[in-house]
Parts: C-alpha cells; structure tokens; sequence
C-alpha cells in the first residue's frame, strides 16, 4: 500500500512539471507605441490565449527568432483570439496608440519563454 501511494505521489509530481502541463495567467499592461515580445528565445510550441481588455485596438504578430514577422491579427477592443505559436518563434503584441492598453494571456505549452517589451 506505501508503495502505491508513493509512486501515484511521485508519478502526479512528475506530470504537473511537465511543460505539456504548464499555464501562464498574466494581464499585461503596454504603454503608448510600445510592444510586449513574449517567446523571443529558442523554445518549443506553445499556444496563447489573448484578449483585447482595453478600448484600444492591438496587433498581434508572430516573429521568427531568425528575423521577419508574420501573420499580423488586429484585435479590437474586448476582442479574443487563440494562437498556436511554432518552435523558436515569437509574439509581438504592438499598441499603436496614445494610451496605455491591457492584454490578459493565457499561455499553455513550452516554458521558459523570455517575455520583455520593445520601445518605438
């Protein structure tokens, strides 16, 4: 009987460490003409929830850590969107306006991602 208890101990530690398993919550908050750059590091798939909480409009790119960016997706205000992000590929999420906005993520998947911001 200890045995079952600790390996089912052991094997439930095991799975909640695994990255398949991890979230992240966060509200975000982007000041004027500025971006927030999430995953620009190598790293695995991941996906990310991302909703517009603010009465301004966002954009949200997917940026290879080798250059360029790709698929850009307005979300207006109160606007949700679900993404699934490649391996060593970044999100940038840009506010292009006068006013500070706030952006709730949930991210599912690889771990370890760099997040930081990019003044314009």
């Amino acid at each position: 009987m200890r045995n079952s208890i600790f390996y089912f101990a052991t094997s439930l530690v095991l799975l909640s460490s695994c990255s398949l398993f991890q979230t992240l919550h966060s509200t975000t908050y982007i000041k004027a003409e500025n971006a927030f750059i999430l995953g620009n590091n190598e790293h695995g798939k991941f996906s990310a929830d991302v909703t517009n909480t603010s009465n301004q409009e966002i954009t949200v790119w997917q940026c290879p850590i080798s250059g360029g960016q790709h698929s850009p997706l307005v979300l207006n205000s109160k606007e949700r969107t679900k993404l699934v992000v490649e391996k060593n590929t970044a999100l940038r999420i840009e506010n292009a306006s006068s006013e500070e906005v706030a952006v709730k993520l949930k991210v599912k998947g690889a771990t370890g991602l760099s997040m930081g911001y990019k003044y314009e």
